[in-house]
């Protein structure tokens, strides 16, 4: 089907449609004469990115971007460079963080976590 039929099946605009192709939210599915013809997955497809919109209150273009994030990993660390700049995310802890937490705790004279609860560590 055509695009004005998409979209009256959809509940969008045609111009709608035409902005998501824009930010990459359309499947690149074009027949010849550049015409865009939709079928079921790709009417799917949309309609799977409206819901998305509207369950977490966000814009076609902020859906447009977390896509870029998941799929390219320099802009993905970048945002996690912002994340933890801003305090909005958290570094994940190593495995040597936890080492130097758990030396410190014995040498001020404190068990290890989840050694003075192991009833195994009892006399």
């Amino acid at each position: 089907m055509r695009i004005t039929e998409a979209a009256r099946r959809l509940g969008i605009s045609p111009r709608m449609l035409r902005y998501r192709e824009a930010l990459g939210l359309l499947p690149p599915v074009r027949e010849q004469g550049s015409h865009r013809r939709f079928g079921p997955e790709e009417l799917s497809a949309v309609a799977q990115g409206v819901e998305l919109e509207k369950r977490f209150d966000i814009s076609p273009a902020e859906l447009a971007f977390a896509l870029r994030v998941m799929s390219e990993p320099t802009v993905a660390q970048a945002v996690r460079d912002l994340g933890l700049r801003i305090g909005r995310l958290q570094a994940p802890r190593r495995a040597l963080d936890f080492e130097k937490e758990k030396a410190l705790r014995l040498l001020q004279g404190g068990a290890p976590r989840g050694v003075q609860d192991d009833p195994r560590s009892r006399p």
